[in-house]
């Protein structure tokens, strides 16, 4: 009996130490379907960073660590961040909304495509692609070495936007500080712009306009050019908001928190107090590309100064 118990635990100790380590540090596939009206709307992880608390401004160190330690969010690495892209389905044809970063960021992000097809979708039947606005995390995955991720899709971005990164004229009102940032960006810009505008399937779009059944919205202040977009279904709206705002922690118990990625900070805070106090008063859905991943949920007006991000439930079972 003594050595069948003495087999045993070398047995079991042998199994354990088989499974001490993870064969793969990847977490499961980054995508989630959301049931929307007569829509699926599938969130998109592009990848995951970690921003700078330096980076928000407004606020001195005490009030951000008082803030992120209420969100248990305090660490080492800098506030976590995701980057987020969403596929739209409405049975007819497919919208993607933002395409995250591919190689423009580094290995940690560059996943949409890849989850695209994960999610059970072909990037071939990509027939819209609407931009936010052309920051790198958002425009750079629609093109991989010098070709369309989308080969048949047609890339939109407001005419706004497309002038401030794509007119030399605009590197004028770059302040000397954020030039070099801003070159960085215009060249991955026509880098990711090129393949379509070669064949003509780069399109500008205007105020006002409706694409696809998506309303334009314009929600600039973070670029010249920012819009996000509105989609209706059964009484139903939700509000892909871009990069209205960049922390789920800090910009909702502190909306005036600036990021230093605003190309007009003033104008980025009072857009985002307009679309916190519209979205939550209206009870909206929002998709959002930097909260955390789905980044799909609600907007709650806590007090005059303060808003909660409510995120959804996971569900396991999405309609068909």
């Amino acid at each position: 009996m003594k050595k069948l118990c003495v087999a045993l635990g070398l047995a079991i100790g042998s199994i354990h130490a088989s499974y001490a380590e993870p064969s793969t540090t990847t977490q499961v596939p980054g995508y989630y379907h959301h049931q929307f009206g007569n829509y699926r709307v599938t969130s998109l992880l592009d990848g995951t960073i970690y921003l700078n608390p330096e980076l928000f401004k407004n606020l001195n160190q005490a009030q951000k660590t008082k803030i992120l330690t209420k969100y248990a969010a305090v660490n080492e690495k800098g506030i976590q961040t995701s980057v987020n892209a969403f596929l739209v389905d409405d049975g007819k044809s497919l919208t993607l909304v933002d395409s995250g970063a591919a190689s423009c960021f580094g290995p940690q992000l560059g996943s949409i495509a890849k989850n695209i097809e994960l999610a059970g979708y072909k990037l071939a039947n990509v027939k819209t692609v609407l931009l936010t606005h052309l920051h790198p995390d958002h425009v750079c995955g629609i093109a991989q070495n010098g070709k369309a991720v989308f080969p048949n899709a047609t890339v939109y971005a407001h005419e706004r936007e497309a002038d401030y990164w794509l007119n030399p004229a605009s590197e004028k009102t770059v302040p000397a500080d954020k030039k070099e940032n801003y070159l960085s960006t215009v060249k991955n810009v026509k880098t990711a712009l090129a393949p379509y505008q070669a064949k003509k399937a780069f399109k500008t779009f205007k105020d006002g306009d409706v694409i696809q059944g998506f309303e334009v919205i314009d929600t600039r202040g973070h670029t010249p050019g920012h819009h996000s977009f509105r989609l209706k279904s059964n009484d139903q709206q939700i509000i892909f908001v871009g990069d209205i705002v960049h922390s789920h922690s800090l910009q909702f118990d502190a909306p005036k928190t600036g990021v230093d990625f605003d190309v007009n900070s003033e104008q980025a805070i009072n857009t985002r107090l307009k679309m916190f106090a519209e979205i939550s008063n209206k009870q909206q859905w929002v998709a959002a590309p930097h909260l955390p991943f789905p980044g799909i949920g609600h907007v709650y007006k806590v007090n005059a100064e303060q808003y909660q991000w409510i995120p959804l439930y996971f569900d396991n079972v999405v309609e068909k």
